[in-house]
């Protein structure tokens, strides 16, 4: 049984740091694909981030301030989030199985889901 379970959220202001952790278990595919989302009120849940073991990706709005990595030992992705802005406050969910880590994948390409974290950036 597929189990995703997120860590790190929280509240922080304007230009603070977040660290969050998305720990997977549970499958037998060594080459999986996790995909990071967000989901503010009001809108849809997009996708911020993906990794697989050879490709990564970020959406524009996060890119410079946002990074993405993977322990294939841990089984863990990681999302750092510097320099947050009011507009990336949301819940982040992270999620997996997409065949592949795309820009074109919407929350539909993907079958597990964590249970979210929020992330609140405010002053």
């Amino acid at each position: 049984q597929v189990q995703l379970v997120e860590s790190g959220g929280g509240l922080v202001q304007p230009g603070g740091s977040l660290t969050l952790s998305c720990a997977a278990s549970g499958f037998p595919n060594y080459n999986y694909v996790i995909g990071w989302f967000r989901q503010a009120p009001g809108k849809e849940r997009e996708q911020v981030s993906c990794i697989s073991r050879s490709f990564s990706y970020l959406i524009d709005s996060v890119k410079g301030r946002f990074t993405i990595s993977r322990d294939n030992a841990k089984n863990t992705v990681t999302l750092q989030m510097n320099s947050l802005k009011p507009e990336d406050t949301a819940v982040y969910y992270c999620a997996l199985g997409a065949p592949w880590c795309s820009d074109k994948w919407t929350w539909k390409a993907y079958d597990s889901w964590g249970q979210g974290t929020q992330v609140t950036v405010s002053s």
